[in-house]
């Protein structure tokens, strides 16, 4: 595997941080990765689906959102409709430095957002979900204590996988706003959900209901035990394994039909 260290303007112009990971191949395809809520583009398993599907010669693009990681920008200005912008904006990046995405990838909150982007990216082929919310809104309960001050004083500082973030009203009202189960419902692409049963952060219901609102092609895959963040070196590689074969299909029908 082969990885470019490259960036981009986001969605208020401010650069974001990226990795290519290429195939040793001229890559067949290339992927846009989503991470999860307030993590980043090198968490573990972001780190496996891309070495499993550049083996498989699709190259993923994996970046920050703004204000995480080595990605500039504010954290507290940003909000749901910002990371489309930012995931739109990547695949922008991509097409006019390589080719469209025609796969896009997203891991719980990130999940919300391809779901939402694909209709941004019309090259999208495929889209896959790992562990993705049906209402963005639920992400509101990993800081729910804090609901009433950030209301009433407009912020608060909260703690989200031990880390001190500022959160903003403005966050509140936009993530109010979301109806995704209407995106999901206008989905052309090809989806794959996975979901563990057992998911502490987003329960199994909301891929239930991602499932029900989509059109076919859609496929359903159990992750059974597994926790949110795939932390089990076996969870995230049979996840990576599973979207490589699972996108190869439209992929390489849509090859086979040019």
């Amino acid at each position: 595997m082969l990885m470019q260290r490259v960036d981009f303007p986001g969605s208020e112009g401010q650069k974001l941080a990226a990795r290519l990971d290429l195939p040793d191949q001229p890559p067949r395809a290339y992927a846009l990765f989503a991470h999860c809520f307030t993590c980043g583009k090198d968490i573990f398993a972001a780190s496996r689906i891309a070495a499993a599907l550049t083996a498989h010669g699709i190259a993923v693009l994996r970046f920050d959102f703004t204000g995480l990681g080595a990605s500039e920008g504010e954290f507290a200005n940003t909000n749901f409709s910002s990371n489309l912008e930012d995931l739109i904006a990547a695949a922008n990046h991509l097409r006019s430095t390589h080719a469209a995405p025609s796969l896009l990838i997203g891991h719980s909150l990130g999940g919300a957002a391809v779901l939402a982007a694909a209709r941004h990216v019309p090259e999208t082929l495929a889209v896959a979900t790992i562990a993705a919310p049906s209402d963005p809104a639920h992400v509101v309960a990993q800081f729910a204590a804090h609901v009433g001050q950030i209301q009433q004083e407009g912020e608060a500082l909260v703690q989200l996988a031990g880390r001190p973030f500022k959160i903003k009203k403005q966050f509140l009202d936009d993530v109010a706003e979301q109806r995704l189960l209407k995106d999901i419902a206008g989905l052309e692409p090809a989806l794959l959900v996975m979901h563990s049963p057992h998911d502490q952060t987003v329960e199994i219901g909301s891929a239930t209901r991602i499932f029900a609102s989509a059109k076919h092609p859609k496929s359903f895959v159990s992750l059974d035990d597994a926790d949110h963040l795939l932390t089990r070196r076996s969870d995230a590689g049979y996840v990576a394994d599973i979207i490589a074969a699972w996108s190869s299909r439209y992929i390489d029908k849509a090859d086979s039909q040019r």
